[in-house]
């Protein structure tokens, strides 16, 4: 009897297994840069529990509109909202409303033990930027894109411009602070929580602005229910924990 139950028990177990390895995807997934802390823990967790895979390709804003509107094939997005607001890759994806993730605000580092700016009050702020000698920027972003319009707000857009060491990823903007190579960096302030740079402050008064990561899925993806389950996964209480603690606010 013993025997038996335990042979039915195998059983289950195996066929279990089976379903669980049958229902799997690779979901690949387009994704902001800023997003690379959060999802670096998040997708381990993810994948242990529903035995999924993810495969995640960063990219800024440009590079995420051009891999959406490639042709090639793609499950989901997490993605600054910009890239939604692009018709031709909004059309790559599921009609209906996006869902937000995550959103964060701009700031200013220094290298960590440097003396940090007055940047409390937009003219503070102005002379900052003014006096920096060299100013670690990503143009080619969602985030970038803002920063330079604050910077012609602030009517020094020419200055910045000839002093700006531009980057090409989120984590380039940090480590050229930190590796002396540029007095601050502007950018997202979870980006800025790197090491070897310290966080001076966020962008003061109306000058401060939250850049929104949105999901969705692609409308041509054969792993709709895993991608769907991937974005629900994000909004869970756990997640929220995981945004929270790598500098960002969730939803």
């Amino acid at each position: 009897m013993r025997k038996t139950s335990i042979m039915a028990m195998l059983c289950l177990a195996l066929m279990g297994a089976s379903m669980k390895s049958t229902q799997a995807a690779e979901l690949k997934i387009l994704a902001g840069g800023a997003l690379t802390g959060v999802l670096g823990d998040l997708a381990p967790k993810f994948e242990r529990e529903t035995g999924h895979k993810l495969v995640i390709q960063f990219g800024a804003t440009p590079d995420l509109i051009k891999a959406a509107t490639s042709g090639a094939p793609f499950d989901l997005g997490v993605a600054p909202v910009d890239v939604f607001q692009n018709a031709e890759a909004r059309a790559t994806f599921a009609p209906g409303p996006t869902i937000n993730i995550t959103r964060v605000g701009f700031g200013v580092a220094v290298k960590a033990g440097a003396p940090k700016p007055d940047i409390g009050t937009p003219e503070a702020f102005k002379a900052a930027l003014l006096n920096a000698k060299s100013i670690a920027v990503l143009p080619a972003s969602a985030a970038g894109a803002y920063v330079t319009k604050v910077f012609e707000r602030l009517g020094i857009a020419k200055e910045m411009d000839a002093k700006a060491l531009k980057q090409t990823a989120p984590a380039g903007v940090p480590q050229a602070v930190a590796k002396g190579d540029a007095e601050i960096g502007v950018f997202l302030t979870n980006v800025m929580t790197a090491p070897g740079v310290e966080l001076a402050g966020n962008f003061p008064g109306d000058l401060q602005q939250d850049l929104v990561f949105t999901a969705a899925v692609a409308a041509q993806t054969s792993n709709a229910a895993a991608a769907k389950a991937f974005i629900d996964f994000l909004q869970s209480p756990a997640s929220v924990v995981t945004i929270k603690a790598k500098g960002m606010k969730a939803g």
